[in-house]
């Protein structure tokens, strides 16, 4: 975990596009999305990097649902790794099974962009 934590309630965070979310629920797991295939793993955000990765990668894109995964349970294939800026990225180093996923909701868009609601 980033930073030596041991904050057992963290979550990390996943986007996708309506197709790859039914893609995940149709077949129960995924490589995930065009870019976590070709990277080789599957590009996580916590809350602190979600905006800037939301507004970054999805632009004004609608349609999207994040998902919610708990790190602890992924550990064994979880690597954090320096991205952006140097911060410490959290990479799923298999497919992501729709076991993992602690929750799911649609991501709102409105005037001031993406909406996740409340995250931790």
């Amino acid at each position: 975990m980033p930073n030596g934590s041991a904050n057992n309630t963290m979550q990390i965070y996943k986007v996708f596009r309506a197709g790859e979310w039914a893609q995940l629920q149709r077949d129960s797991h995924t490589a995930g999305a065009p870019v976590d295939v070709t990277d080789g793993y599957i590009h996580f955000s916590t809350a602190a990097q979600l905006r800037v990765t939301l507004s970054k990668h999805f632009g004004r894109e609608g349609d999207l649902t994040l998902l919610a995964c708990d790190p602890q349970a992924l550990v064994d294939d979880l690597v954090w790794e320096p991205s952006r800026g140097g911060d410490l990225f959290p990479h799923l180093y298999r497919d992501l099974r729709m076991t993992d996923i602690l929750w799911s909701r649609d991501i709102g868009l409105t005037p001031q962009g993406h909406d996740v609601g409340e995250i931790e």
